[in-house]
């Protein structure tokens, strides 16, 4: 057991707890009363698009921090913390488009490391072998 293999599930447990705290209030916008405002880049509509970042930031994020297909997880992550920094903060200055990029830094991580040693992705394998 190797300190990395700690620090990987920090990693995991705190990006994905924290990126929980910004998709579970969305709810209340998708199932509040009156019309959905959202970013629509697509132009699939607000309630797809705040449907869309729903399933990164909360559904993502409980498989990051479970470890279960870590690297597939990051992906819509990734995406959307893109989008966030260059679409929806398109035009803020940088201290507005920090947060976002430092989610999708710590993201990029996970993508590249993978789940590591304490992940259901690593207990599925060894499981299989």
């Amino acid at each position: 057991m190797k300190l990395q293999d700690f620090g990987l599930l920090a990693v995991r447990l705190l990006s994905g707890g924290m990126m929980l705290t910004h998709g579970i209030p969305k709810f209340d916008r998708l199932f509040g009363e009156g019309p959905v405002k959202f970013a629509d880049p697509f132009g699939l509509g607000p309630e797809i698009s705040l449907g869309m970042v729903l399933l990164a930031e909360v559904g993502c994020s409980l498989l990051v921090m479970l470890g279960f297909k870590t690297r597939w997880a990051t992906l819509p992550l990734l995406f959307t913390m893109l989008m966030a920094s260059f679409y929806a903060h398109g035009s803020d200055p940088f201290s507005e488009k920090e947060l976002s990029l430092l989610f999708f830094t710590s993201f990029l991580s996970i993508l590249i490391s993978g789940g590591g040693r304490f992940s259901l992705d690593q207990i599925r394998y060894f499981k299989a072998s």
